[in-house]
């Protein structure tokens, strides 16, 4: 029983660990290299930052790239931590996760193209202005891939939350709080999509929603698993 219960422990730590760097690397392109390169409206400014900051921009796609791998071991790591409270819920968490992985290289294709074309490396007999709107196609086909995949982002967690709150090892709380940011990634995706000039309200209104997976996160790093033995649902 004791070693069952260190075991878990290490395994929550794992988590949180992985979750922490997957939560970097996301805040890492949203909150530093975007404002730094994207001028909403301005198509010509924002084409000349990517081209001044092209490192800066590289560096985005690489951690975004890194994140998505991470991302799916943190998945598993949470397999293997729960799937004795529900081995299906279990499954399908991971399920949730691999499924967005090859739409989130896509949309990095995406990205790098924009950056060739505005380097001139590909449609070379397009003049200026015609590539830098192209490139800007290309980075609005990432935005609202990247729109889209909120929903799963929203999917993910309810799997999650609901092995967090059947367990005996997590507080419920937090099981109650994924679901909430859950449906704030949800809500927030459909907002983008179908009525987009709401986003930014609806954003900032789901801020307490979304600090549900940083106050998960802090809590497997810092606190890990209760000493208790793991309740398993059919």
């Amino acid at each position: 029983m004791e070693h069952n219960d260190t075991s878990l422990k290490k395994t929550a730590r794992l988590a949180g660990l992985l979750y922490l760097v997957w939560i970097i690397m996301g805040m890492y392109g949203m909150l530093y290299v975007s404002p730094k390169i994207m001028v909403k409206g301005d198509v010509v400014a924002t084409a000349n930052n990517m081209l001044a900051n092209e490192f800066l921009f590289r560096t985005s796609l690489i951690t975004d790239l890194i994140g998505s791998a991470i991302w799916v071991f943190m998945a598993l790591v949470f397999y293997r931590l729960l799937k004795q409270v529900n081995e299906h819920q279990a499954k399908l968490l991971v399920a949730l996760v691999i499924v967005q992985i090859p739409v989130v290289f896509i949309a990095e294709a995406f990205s790098i193209t924009s950056l060739m074309i505005l380097k001139g490396e590909i449609l070379k007999t397009f003049d200026l202005s015609q590539r830098q709107d192209i490139a800007m196609l290309f980075l609005k086909i990432n935005d609202y891939g990247v729109m889209a995949l909120e929903m799963f982002w929203g999917f993910w967690l309810f799997p999650l939350a609901i092995l967090v709150y059947r367990s005996n090892f997590l507080p419920r709380f937090l099981g109650v709080w994924l679901v909430i940011c859950g449906l704030a990634y949800l809500i927030l995706s459909f907002t983008v999509l179908l009525l987009p000039q709401y986003n930014s309200t609806v954003f900032y209104l789901s801020i307490p929603a979304f600090l549900g997976e940083l106050a998960f996160m802090l809590w497997l790093l810092i606190m890990g698993v209760k000493n208790t033995t793991v309740i398993s649902e059919a």
